[in-house]
C-alpha cells in the first residue's frame, strides 16, 4: 500500500489540514504511521504497531474512512491559496 494523503480545506473557516496515512514494516510485525496537521507546518506523527499486514491494512482502512466522514477528501491536486 502506498501513502494516502487525506485534505480537508475550507478558506471561510480558515482551515487547510492534512492527514497521512502508511503501512510500513516493523522489526516485529508492521507499523501503521499517522501524521496530520496544517498544511504548510509540521505534523504530529503517530505509530501503532501490528502482528500481520492484514490487521494494519484494516486498521489504516477504517481510519481512512474514519476521516472521510469528517470531511477530508483524497486528492492529488489542491489550491492552496486562500484569499
Amino acid at each position: 500500500m502506498s501513502a494516502v494523503q487525506l485534505y480537508r480545506i475550507k478558506p471561510a473557516e480558515n482551515m487547510a489540514r492534512f492527514y497521512r496515512l502508511d503501512v510500513q514494516p516493523a522489526l516485529f510485525g508492521w507499523s501503521a504511521v499517522y501524521e496530520w496537521g496544517r498544511i504548510g507546518a509540521a505534523g504530529t506523527v503517530k505509530l501503532d504497531l501490528f502482528s500481520t499486514e492484514a490487521e494494519v491494512q484494516s486498521a489504516v482502512e477504517r481510519k481512512r474512512r474514519e476521516k472521510e466522514r469528517c470531511g477530508y477528501v483524497a486528492s492529488r491536486h489542491h489550491n492552496f491559496v486562500t484569499s
